[in-house]
């Protein structure tokens, strides 16, 4: 077990632990001091390795090295919105990987504002959004699809206010689009990445825009999840593998509603339209400040059918940038 203080040496030299930053389940983030100054140093979780399955031991080393291969492969131009890997190596047989630090994560930075009555604005969560939307077109044009897009893995610069994401350990290739095995997180995802079918888990770069969609949601009505995500995670919680036959059952043998109309109505007030939430539609309110073009896409990115969500990042593109010429000219950058 790492402590601080420790030692850990990697190909470009030697890094001193400071602090834990968090993890995951097979994952530990320290901030380390190594030769060019303060890093995020991520390893495997070896107390959590020690209790777990030695199939389920391999899968932890084989995302790590998954995730190192990645970053490694991306070109220094692709790297802007998806956080640098600066160094790598192993330590005690296990894969270490070295990444620049940043401030926060989106989750935390979106509490710490909300609890403060600071709203994000417009212009900032359009921002977001399309930053992480590239991020996004890069994986998926290397050939990966990200599979655990969720605000703590959405890591945010207070200097500049950019986002970049992190953590691909869940990444896929896009070639393998039917995995027998479950993986991510289950409060943030796709119909077809918690329910699988005959075949297995059949997902595709569509279901990131899925996970974008729950994510756009969060951001604009200051960070609630969506029922849908609530009620996999809750499965998942309760009854792990068996969490998706369960909801299906309790659903009728189909899986709950991706978005309800409560929910559209809400996710529209809070974007700026000024309608009652019962009745309140696109066509009643052609100068809502963007709300209408907002849920468009929002009802897009969180299509049940995957095939009716946006294929391509231009596409997503396009439509936040109607989201921002509707902006009233006093909330346009």
């Amino acid at each position: 077990m790492e402590t601080a203080d420790a030692i850990i040496a990697l190909g470009a030299g030697q890094y001193r632990l400071c602090g834990q930053l968090g993890g995951s389940a097979y994952g530990v983030v320290w901030r380390a001091t190594g030769p060019a100054g303060d890093v995020a140093l991520k390893l495997v979780n070896r107390a959590q390795m020690a209790r777990a399955h030695p199939l389920q031991q391999e899968r932890w080393i084989a995302s790590a090295r998954n995730e190192i291969a990645f970053l490694r492969s991306l070109a220094p131009w692709d790297e802007r919105h998806v956080v640098r890997l600066l160094d790598s190596g192993e330590h005690d047989g296990l894969p270490v990987m070295a990444l620049e630090l940043l401030d926060t994560d989106l989750g935390r930075h979106i509490a710490i504002e909300r609890d403060a009555g600071r709203p994000i604005t417009k212009t900032q969560l359009l921002d977001w959004l399309g930053q992480i939307n590239q991020a996004l077109a890069k994986v998926h044009q290397y050939g990966w699809s990200y599979l655990d897009l969720k605000p703590a893995n959405v890591l945010l610069s207070r200097r500049n206010g950019s986002v970049k994401l992190a953590d691909f350990g869940t990444s896929r290739p896009l070639a393998d689009g039917h995995a027998s095995a479950y993986a991510g997180t289950a409060s943030w995802q796709a119909p077809e990445q918690f329910f699988p079918d005959a075949n297995g888990y059949h997902t595709d770069a569509r279901t990131d825009y899925f996970a974008l969609g729950a994510l756009f949601y969060y951001l604009v009505t200051g960070g609630l999840p969506l029922r849908f995500c609530s009620e996999c995670g809750q499965a998942y919680r309760e009854h792990r593998g068996d969490g998706a036959a369960m909801l299906l059952a309790r659903h009728g043998n189909r899986p709950p509603p991706t978005l309800h109309e409560d929910e559209a109505a809400h996710f529209a007030r809070a974007f700026g339209a000024q309608a009652d939430a019962g009745t309140w539609s696109p066509d009643d309110a052609p100068h809502d400040g963007g709300a209408a073009e907002a849920l468009l896409l929002l009802r897009a990115l969180l299509h049940a059918d995957r095939a009716q969500r946006p294929c391509h990042a231009m596409q997503i593109s396009r439509m936040l940038g109607a989201i921002r010429a509707a902006l009233p000219a006093s909330e346009r950058p």
